[in-house]
């Protein structure tokens, strides 16, 4: 089992930034996948970022160049920096954590509850 808790969201302005957190705890070897997920309200959960154990990265179209995901390693911890906040970019962001069976295909078998993130204009 794997264990995540999120930090970070919160309230920004548009053209803001936040800064959010994953920590992850337990069997983390089990794992070799991370990443964040965006719900928004009303909407379905899509993949925002991932990055492998090895710092390979991964985005959605929408938020390249404005968000960036990494990881420390020895903190078993995974950020998502987002800059340049825009209003769609509100809702719920989760963690997550899985495998990658091949380079298109990941199983995420461990997810946060989410941390709420709201985008003012």
């Amino acid at each position: 089992q794997v264990q995540l808790v999120e930090s970070g969201g919160g309230l920004a302005q548009a053209g803001g930034s936040l800064r959010l957190s994953c920590a992850a705890s337990g069997n983390i070897s089990s794992v070799n996948y991370m990443a964040w997920y965006h719900q928004p309200p009303g909407d379905r959960r899509a993949l925002v970022a991932g990055i492998t154990v090895g710092g390979s990265t991964d985005y959605a179209d929408s938020v390249k160049g404005r968000f960036t995901i990494s990881r420390d390693n020895a903190r078993n911890t995974v950020y998502l920096q987002m800059n340049s906040l825009k209003i769609e970019d509100a809702g719920v962001y989760q963690c997550a954590a899985g495998r990658v069976i091949i380079p298109r295909m990941k199983v995420m078998d461990y997810w946060g509850t989410g941390t709420p993130v709201t985008v003012s204009s």
